[in-house]
């Protein structure tokens, strides 16, 4: 655990407390459907409008995390979520459910790239990819405690859920108004002329950068098949003659994986080539979605749940470690956020597209398609970013060794340090 900075574990605090208390989307299709009598059609609409204000907060967040600041966009896109989650306990209509879904799926992803800018400003880049990887860590060991929590608890109420969620989300936002300082780089300016050196970018100018698009392209491909067991492994279950509490128990394994074992995947890859760690991950996808159509006990699918969990365990923080590696420090929040939208924009057509395949053509091949997927995405890794990762690598250290002190000391309340920094302008 040694290696990172005071900040850094504020930082993952707060995500732990935050995920403790996130209740609204474990509980929201039971809430809608058991409690409020809406259809399982409506639940789904209801989810998806979540998974499609994250694509518009994704990029949203980016922006102003580079322009308005780390600290900032956290606070505010916390709170929002809070009010967000606190709305859902009073409001019942139907296009009022909606509309606070879509901006509560806004503020959840918004909030993102403001967490791993800061965590690529606070942290060495020899330690990023550990870092992202004990902060994921910190997701599911919060979402594994809330969904035992909130089960235990359901007798309460669903609405006292969500208000319990609001307190949470709100005391995340706390810690970070009280023990987080500003990270985000001070603006370059040019020697001779006095303007401005660094240039502002925007979406497009992101999408512009080869490497990057190429790596946003290939994360989408593996999230399609991340996201696709969630829809199509229920489906596959129950046409196989399997109960839903077989489901539950197989679709635990996941987070169980990613709690006990994460911190020893961390050891095994740490200082590892990042395109072949990606490379890897991939295949494991495609192993584990593929093998999923020749399953036919519970025991045979929380095997495969293991295998592209642990492609999951190595994927999310190497490809969390390659994009701030990829991103100039005065755009880490939109490489972020552009990231975070190929994230998103799975999560609202994967499920979707797995419960037409399953419905037409059948889950075999949908789990097919999905190993082929896997394997299309290992071989672009391999193919297409070795290089580029392996330079940008090279020259995000010799930053990092320049940078590191400074911004761990801006990481941290004034109250600890011996010298206040200048606040950062804006990058505007």
């Amino acid at each position: 655990m040694s290696g990172l900075p005071k900040g850094f574990w504020w930082l993952w605090t707060s995500t732990l407390v935050n995920r403790t208390g996130a209740f609204v989307l474990t509980f929201l299709s039971l809430y809608l459907t058991q409690e409020l009598g809406y259809s399982a059609w409506y639940a789904g609409l209801v989810i998806a409008l979540h998974g499609l204000g994250g694509v518009a907060g994704s990029p949203l967040g980016g922006m102003l995390t580079d322009r308005w600041g780390r600290r900032p966009t956290m606070v505010s896109m916390h709170l929002a979520g809070a009010a967000c989650a606190a709305a859902l306990a009073v409001v019942s209509s139907a296009w009022g459910i909606a509309v606070v879904v879509l901006l509560m799926g806004v503020a959840m992803q918004a909030v993102r790239p403001a967490i791993s800018a800061m965590i690529a400003d606070m942290v060495p880049e020899s330690e990023l990819r550990r870092a992202y990887a004990l902060n994921y860590w910190a997701l599911n060991l919060g979402f594994a405690v809330a969904a035992l929590g909130g089960g235990a608890a359901i007798f309460l109420g669903y609405r006292t859920l969500f208000v319990v969620d609001a307190l949470a989300t709100a005391l995340c936002a706390l810690i970070v108004f009280l023990r987080l300082a500003e990270t985000r780089p001070k603006a370059r300016v040019d020697a001779v002329t006095g303007a401005p050196a660094d240039q502002q970018v925007t979406v497009l100018d992101v999408l512009k950068d080869a490497p990057f698009r190429t790596l946003v392209l290939l994360n989408l491909l593996v999230c399609l098949i991340f996201t696709a067991p969630w829809v199509g492994l229920p489906l596959t279950m129950a046409g196989e003659g399997l109960s839903a509490d077989s489901y539950g128990m197989v679709i635990a394994v996941n987070g169980v994986v990613i709690v006990a074992l994460q911190l020893l995947v961390n050891r095994i890859t740490d200082k590892r080539s990042p395109a072949a760690l990606l490379t890897v991950s991939s295949l494991l996808f495609a192993v584990g979605t593929g093998a999923t159509a020749l399953a036919g006990t519970p025991l045979m699918f929380a095997a495969t749940v293991v295998i592209w969990t642990l492609g999951e365990m190595v994927h999310v923080p190497t490809n969390a470690a390659a994009t701030a590696r990829l991103a100039p420090a005065h755009a880490r929040g939109r490489y972020q956020g552009v990231m975070g939208m190929s994230w998103a924009v799975a999560g609202f057509v994967a499920p979707v597209l797995a419960g037409w395949v399953v419905d037409g053509p059948g889950p075999d091949v949908l789990w097919m398609g999905c190993a082929v997927i896997g394997v299309v995405a290992a071989a672009g890794y391999a193919l297409l970013l070795r290089r580029a990762l392996a330079e940008h690598s090279g020259q995000g250290e010799a930053e990092a060794v320049t940078d590191a002190a400074e911004v761990a000391a801006k990481a941290m309340p004034e109250s600890t340090r011996t010298t206040a920094p200048t606040t950062a302008p804006a990058n505007s």
